[in-house]
């Protein structure tokens, strides 16, 4: 059955069951390898994107169930310009990277929400897990952030 999206910013059609989790969609229809699986579960983030600027684990999402804008890893910036890459970026985050796109994500869905965010906030929002333990690089990156943000260097 045929469902049409907008992802990043482009309308596109793909035909598939309306059950089919958006991971699968946005991987294996449309190309786009920056959202991982990870568990399947929506436990880990792996594969965290934005449904209308709302970090959203795509793993458990219907494409059915999808209404508005989607936004993956590749649509955040084209130049690695939002400040979550940058700070990403500038704090050397990644050590394996498999988490890093949802944890990206993650960060620039609380930037959208909060831009100033107290540490509870930060810890509230970035709940994705990362196998390599590099949550101290994470929070460094995503306090960065915050500063990029703020001073409105995109």
């Amino acid at each position: 059955m045929a469902q049409t999206l907008k992802v990043n910013g482009k309308e596109v059609t793909v035909d598939v069951d309306p059950g089919t989790p958006l991971l699968w969609v946005l991987r294996e229809k449309l190309g786009l390898l920056g959202t991982k699986f990870g568990c399947g579960q929506g436990l880990c983030g792996a594969c965290t994107v934005h449904v209308n600027g709302t970090a959203t684990r795509s793993c458990l999402l219907p494409v059915a169930a999808v209404s508005g804008e989607v936004t993956t890893i590749e649509g955040l910036s084209s130049d690695n310009s939002h400040p979550a890459q940058r700070a990403w970026i500038e704090a050397d985050a990644p050590q394996c990277g498999y988490c890093q796109s949802g944890q990206v994500m993650a960060c620039a869905a609380l930037l959208k929400a909060k831009p100033n965010p107290t540490e509870a906030d930060i810890s509230a929002a970035m709940t994705n897990l990362c196998r390599c333990g590099t949550y101290g690089k994470i929070r460094k990156a995503v306090q960065i952030a915050v500063k990029i943000n703020a001073k409105g260097e995109v």
